[in-house]
């Protein structure tokens, strides 16, 4: 099977750390031209020298709690340099907790870093998918997708929502060669699990080790996952092995999801 991505532009959002590095590294490995996306200039800098041919890639500052900067950003970047073939959208996770619990403001603010933001990329990166009749949007999501988390109220909530979104646009986009389809990773080795762990050692009266053993057990497989592991659905579905596939979602997640 051939994934080579060589020539094909890739924007990948939250790709300073955790599954959005890993997949900005595979598709680099791959020989995609790739931006990364974050807020911390200093970390992306680190990240291109970490990407193979490291001269040919570039990265753009954004802070996803302003969509329409974030927009701009983006655009300009197009319009002096070149538009994308693969966006990877990708940011960090609500605050855990009940949802009973959770602010008006959280919702807000998970609604614009995840739905508002994915949109806007998906708004100007879309023209040039459609020129080149190439085009693949993955959005990496959660298996709240498909089963609601206990105690990640607001993440079930709105990554709901941007499943829904995101198979919409499947639908109106399909026919110019393009294709959106989400990743749904489970539990993997991020800071963002770190975080949960340790609120959910917390709440229990456990030790960090005794919390990450327990949700280990949650798997069929009986461990986490490693962000590279994600990461390889990703580089599949951003290939052309995948261009029949659009509008799903594929768990990533050791068997940890019951649902079909």
């Amino acid at each position: 099977m051939n994934l080579n991505l060589k020539n094909k532009y890739a924007l990948v959002c939250g790709s300073t750390a955790g599954i959005g590095k890993a997949t900005a590294i595979a598709l680099a490995e791959e020989g995609a031209i790739v931006t990364l996306v974050a807020r911390n200039r200093d970390k992306l800098k680190q990240v291109i020298l970490e990407l193979p041919h490291g001269n040919k890639h570039d990265f753009i500052v954004a802070d996803f709690s302003n969509p329409r900067d974030l927009q701009e950003q983006v655009i300009k970047y197009i319009e002096k340099h070149h538009g994308f073939h693969i966006l990877i959208n990708n940011t960090g996770g609500p605050r855990s907790g009940e949802i009973i619990n959770a602010s008006l403001d959280e919702f807000d603010n998970a609604f614009i870093q995840h739905l508002k933001c994915n949109h806007v990329l998906a708004q100007s990166t879309i023209p040039f998918m459609k020129d080149e009749g190439f085009g693949r949007i993955v959005n990496i999501i959660s298996t709240s997708v498909k089963e609601p988390i206990p105690g990640l109220g607001v993440s079930n909530t709105i990554r709901g929502a941007v499943g829904n979104w995101s198979k919409t646009l499947a639908t109106e986009v399909a026919a110019f060669g393009i294709t959106v389809n989400n990743v749904l990773p489970g539990f993997t080795e991020t800071e963002r699990l770190n975080e949960i762990i340790q609120i959910k050692a917390k709440n229990e009266g456990r030790t960090f080790e005794e919390m990450a053993d327990i949700m280990k057990n949650y798997a069929p497989a009986k461990r986490f996952a490693k962000p590279e592991e994600t990461a390889n659905a990703i580089v599949f579905l951003a290939s052309e092995a995948a261009s029949y596939i659009t509008g799903i979602n594929i768990p990533v997640d050791g068997g940890r999801t019951k649902s079909l």
